[in-house]
């Protein structure tokens, strides 16, 4: 077993950094612990941001992911609306904005993401705003009960999410995207035409391959989206949804290795050995795609991210390389679509189930491999999945396509052989 640090520090007290340290406890980790928040309060949930908390369907403190007497109980110390200034690795310290210095054994670098800008918009104008924090959440549950005609840039997970809400409540919404198709970074074809008739039948209008130019604004407050070609769209609000980029900028102060966040190995640590990445923010090998990096923005991923990491730091993890099969999840006005694995944009489509149902899956292959499932209101399908990417288990494509033939008989296969 390895020598257990004897203090730890994490940067960041979202989904990730809370794993982390309840992890460590849970692994047996006595020292101490330091959990570094910049937000004011308990740290919490951001998934339902865009969909049960904007609704309306769940209050301030279901959002929470521990109370804080959770916190006292662990004995983790927990520092809130705290940001770090730099990271001196010589001496494993960090240096707090207010003076604070803190000593480490292991640094823990789980600061996540923010909103990427868009370039239209030069400064602020009110009611142009984006989705990241339970404030921002707030802000935006307000303003759409005052607003008629919503448009969302920006046609991923975020903004059909919150455009489904936005609908359900009884507003004019127009999705507006820069190319050609809904969540094209992050699903096939097949299932993007299936999410865009859903969302069209549920009276949502899209406009594809546009460009945002600028905003018209009447006494300071958005009155219309602008677009290159010189048309326009009415707007009450406005939410810019069109991605995130790594908060990075500590590790490149000091030197650590990025690029498209934090640059780690196959156990999740940075150049510097002392210094983990997890999360949003890290930039990881792929164990199931040769090796190839990715970085992942998924709750899955930070938790399961978090709890290696604390088991690699105590001396009890069971794996010499993190190799968690990546999940991800929406819920899109009555769709809940489920992701397991992750797809090329060349990776073949399969399809089992037949998308006008309203329930199906897609299969991706890589030559005879499978790479991911996409499940459209097919969860038996998305579960099945998990488990055979994880164990390597490929169906021909044959077996995919045929929804009689149970998937379930080719993992218990596995176990008798």
């Amino acid at each position: 077993m390895s020598t257990i640090a004897r203090s730890i520090v994490i940067v960041g007290a979202g989904q990730a950094g809370v794993q982390a340290a309840s992890a460590l406890r849970a692994e047996g980790y006595d020292g101490a612990i330091h959990l570094l928040g910049n937000e004011p309060c308990l740290p919490y949930q951001r998934p339902p941001l865009s969909k049960s908390y904007l609704s309306g369907n769940i209050a301030d403190e279901e959002l929470h992911l521990e109370t804080a007497q959770w916190f006292d109980e662990q004995r983790i110390e927990r520092s809130v609306d705290t940001h770090v200034d730099s990271i001196e690795r010589r001496l494993k310290r960090v240096k707090l904005s207010s003076g604070r210095m803190l000593g480490y054994d292991h640094l823990i670098l789980a600061t996540g993401a923010r909103n990427r800008p868009l370039p239209a918009l030069s400064e602020p104008i009110q009611g142009v705003i984006s989705l990241r924090t339970v404030a921002d959440a707030a802000a935006l549950t307000s303003k759409l009960r005052g607003s008629r005609r919503v448009v969302v840039i920006g046609a991923g997970f975020l903004g059909l999410e919150v455009a489904s809400v936005a609908i359900a409540q009884g507003c004019d919404v127009h999705v507006v995207e820069s190319v050609d198709r809904v969540m094209q970074r992050a699903i096939s074809v097949e299932m993007s035409q299936a999410c865009l008739r859903h969302h069209r039948t549920a009276g949502l209008k899209f406009s594809f391959n546009a460009r945002v130019d600028a905003f018209c604004a009447k006494d300071g407050h958005v009155s219309a989206v602008k677009f290159a070609d010189g048309s326009q769209l009415d707007a009450d609000l406005v939410l810019v949804a069109i991605g995130v980029v790594p908060n990075s900028e500590l590790g490149l102060a000091c030197g650590l290795d990025i690029y498209n966040g934090f640059i780690v190995d196959e156990q999740l640590r940075t150049s510097d050995p002392s210094i983990f990445a997890i999360g949003d923010c890290a930039a990881f090998p792929y164990a199931f795609d040769g090796g190839d990096r990715l970085r992942l923005e998924s709750v899955q991923n930070a938790v399961d991210q978090a709890c290696y990491v604390a088991r690699r730091i105590v001396g009890t993890a069971d794996a010499p390389r993190y190799d968690q099969v990546p999940v991800f999840w929406s819920d899109q006005g009555g769709m809940r679509l489920q992701m397991a694995g992750v797809a090329r944009r060349l990776d073949a489509s399969v399809l089992r189930g037949d998308p006008s149902t309203g329930a199906f899956s897609v299969f991706r292959y890589r030559h005879d491999r499978l790479t991911a499932v996409e499940s459209f209101n097919r969860p038996a399908d998305h579960m099945a999945a998990r488990r055979m990417l994880q164990r390597r288990i490929s169906p021909s494509r044959a077996q995919a396509a045929d929804i009689t033939f149970d998937l379930k008989s080719l993992l218990a296969a596995a176990v008798t052989t």
